[in-house]
């Protein structure tokens, strides 16, 4: 018997003394007991207000016996694809198969199908055509009304439709699902549950229009034209400005005019109190003993002794996916909740002394970015750090450095580590110092990771992020700091190719800032069109939703080839590419010998500019070869609840 653990099979269940359960869990992931997993923390809140859950992990789902393991659950069947969406956990941007699924027994790839919460609901409702489904996490909320699908190069249905779901527990989950759990425990008609925060129901009743924006119908927005596109922008604009709990409208979205598919107003976000229990339910902080055999879960990794301390970002990048799943409100736990689950990991047997990370989406945003937003709401027509920081911006980093004292004081504790991305601007705007010195004292182990993403204003714009002279006053501040510690210390820039707004000449200009860094990237982001993002919407209608203003997008795939073979242009593998690129846009003075020169006039063999081996070593900004940070996927898979910032903080149910 695993003996603490969620039921995952009808002998544990009954183990348990549990002749039924209230609730299937199917899920696409293994099962972590670990609050960075969506799962484990759904099934433990539900455990915790009276409500029994038994797991179906990975089901064969070719078998429809897969899912009737526990039988019919009394109240009805949970199903989420499982901290990353499917299809980017399958594909990297360039449509290949990726090799591994950290989310899997041993890193298995192919435990789960494409679009696997789709797939999960018709394979429920063959056997269980009347029983209540729920879908959620980040697939489903990623997807809750028509949404252009990258993947299928169309603009798609809600997921709602698809999947043959009863309702959609969209954002992080812990107050809708309780709320839906006690409804249908009353015995409410789950086509009666209409009025909860956080979810989307379906209906042919028209008077649910009456106090909701509808938006524009799906015939319109799915039309591959220039109209189709214009409304889809016009309808994902509306989508992204009704995300704010407080301020936000409910949304209805119309299909052929008959059936309406409607998004109530999202759920209030949760209090410190309740962010602590949550983090505080009874996990076993590891996988499930079945998988032992397997070598365990890889996700766990580095995430079994890291924290996190907030969620929600009021960074509001556009190709991050947080603003559409988290919201904008951070959200905290308190120190003392925290500093208990450190002082907890110095009991484990495998803890060797360092806690690998403190933050979330953010690190250092600890509170809401100003005073007003937890009674009002946040803006819908500006943004709180661009394009420069907001008037009313709180910035004040001495709660987060006070959290950092504190865990570094715990006895066993050797190192703490910073590895959630942070925003570099708001750190800026901060007079105080003090947290950028302590962060390269105690904090970073010889490289620091950031993401300016690009360096020309143009294309920074489109990504709602800063210009380049504030990264580049962040970097000029960071060598100060490494150099009054006499400490040898790097930074890591994250850079992305082809997003919306980059050019050639953009890729170009990012190329010669790369060669004055004498930085050589080992790995590149293709920018990803994932559900839910800002972006994503600029690439499929070549128009910015929130301003309307066109926007050059690079969709032809040598084009973006020869924008990412720009930034690695030291590769031998990417000479040809990048010489095309220079003489289309008219910069042969970029080819040659001299010190300014990105590639010489003809390829070298194995000596002169360019050569040697690619993908072994990555050089720092001073050029000094490190070795370190190998390995990262060409295509950084993202929580598309952050796109990238953090998979741990991007799935819940």
């Amino acid at each position: 018997m695993a003996e603490g653990f969620i039921p995952v099979s009808r002998k544990e269940m009954e183990e348990k003394g549990l002749s039924g359960v209230d609730f299937v869990y199917v899920v696409g992931d293994a099962y972590v007991d670990h609050p960075s997993f969506g799962c484990a923390i759904i099934a433990r809140l539900l455990e915790a207000h009276g409500f029994s859950v038994g797991l179906i992990c990975q089901p064969d789902w070719k078998d429809p016996e897969s899912i009737a393991v526990y039988g019919e659950p009394r109240l009805g069947f949970l199903v989420s694809s499982g901290n990353m969406d499917s299809m980017v956990n399958h594909y990297t941007v360039s449509g290949k198969r990726r090799s591994k699924d950290s989310y899997s027994p041993g890193g298995v790839m192919g435990r789960r199908p494409d679009y696997a919460v789709i797939v999960y609901c018709n394979l429920i409702r063959r056997t269980f055509k009347k029983t209540p489904v729920i879908i959620g996490g980040i697939e489903a909320s990623l997807r809750r009304l028509g949404h252009y699908d990258y993947w299928s190069g169309k603009v798609r249905r809600s997921i709602l439709l698809d999947s043959g779901a009863d309702l959609i527990s969209y954002g992080m989950g812990e107050h809708s699902i309780i709320e839906i759990a006690e409804a249908l425990d009353s015995g409410l008609s789950v086509r009666d549950i209409t009025f909860i925060r956080g979810t989307v129901y379906k209906t042919r009743d028209r008077d649910a229009l009456e106090d909701a924006l509808v938006l524009p119908d799906y015939n319109l927005i799915s039309q591959d034209s220039p109209a189709g596109r214009r409304a889809y922008a016009e309808s994902f604009a509306i989508q992204h400005r009704n995300t704010d709990p407080f301020r936000s409208s409910r949304l209805a979205e119309t299909y052929d005019g008959s059936l309406f598919v409607i998004q109530n107003l999202p759920s209030l976000p949760l209090t410190t109190r309740e962010m602590d229990d949550v983090y505080a339910l009874p996990y076993k902080r590891t996988w499930h003993p079945s998988y032992d055999a397997a070598g365990g879960v890889p996700a766990l990794g580095d995430i079994k002794f890291s924290l996190t301390s907030n969620r929600g970002c009021f960074g509001d990048c556009s190709f991050c996916a947080l603003t559409f799943h988290e919201g904008r409100i951070v959200q905290v736990r308190s120190h003392e909740s925290i500093l208990e689950e450190a002082r907890n990991f110095v009991k484990e047997k495998d803890f060797r002394g360092n806690i690998y990370d403190v933050g979330g989406p953010t690190a250092e945003f600890r509170a809401p970015s100003c005073q007003k937003q937890l009674k009002v709401g946040t803006c819908a027509d500006r943004r709180c750090l661009f394009p420069r920081p907001c008037p009313n911006l709180r910035v004040d980093h001495s709660d987060y450095l006070k959290l950092l004292r504190e865990i570094r004081a715990i006895p066993g504790v050797k190192k703490v580590f910073v590895r959630s991305g942070f925003r570099f601007d708001y750190l800026m705007a901060d007079p105080d110092k003090s947290f950028l010195k302590e962060l390269c004292r105690y904090h970073v182990s010889g490289q620091l990771r950031v993401a300016p993403e690009h360096i020309s204003d143009n294309v920074l714009s489109r990504m709602g992020k800063p210009p380049v002279s504030v990264y580049n006053a962040f970097r000029r501040e960071f060598e100060k700091i490494n150099q009054k510690l006499d400490k040898k210390q790097y930074l890591v820039p994250y850079l992305m190719s082809s997003h919306p707004g980059s050019t050639l000449k953009d890729a170009i200009a990012l190329a010669e800032y790369i060669r004055e860094l004498g930085y050589m990237p080992e790995q590149v982001q293709d920018f990803y069109p994932t559900p839910g993002t800002v972006s994503t919407c600029m690439y499929y209608t070549g128009l910015d939703p929130l301003t309307m203003e066109k926007v050059y997008v690079a969709v032809n795939p040598h084009e973006k080839a020869m924008q990412r073979a720009l930034i690695q242009y030291r590769d031998p593998a990417n000479y040809d590419l990048v010489k095309e690129a220079l003489i289309r846009e008219g910069r042969e003075d970029l080819i040659g010998f001299g010190k300014e020169c990105l590639i010489p006039p003809r390829r070298m063999g194995g000596t002169g500019r360019g050569a040697g081996k690619p993908g072994r070593e990555k050089k720092d900004v001073s050029g000094k070869r490190t070795g370190e940070d190998r390995g990262r996927g060409s295509s950084r898979p993202q929580e598309p609840g952050r796109n990238r910032k953090r998979e741990k903080n991007g799935g819940r149910r």
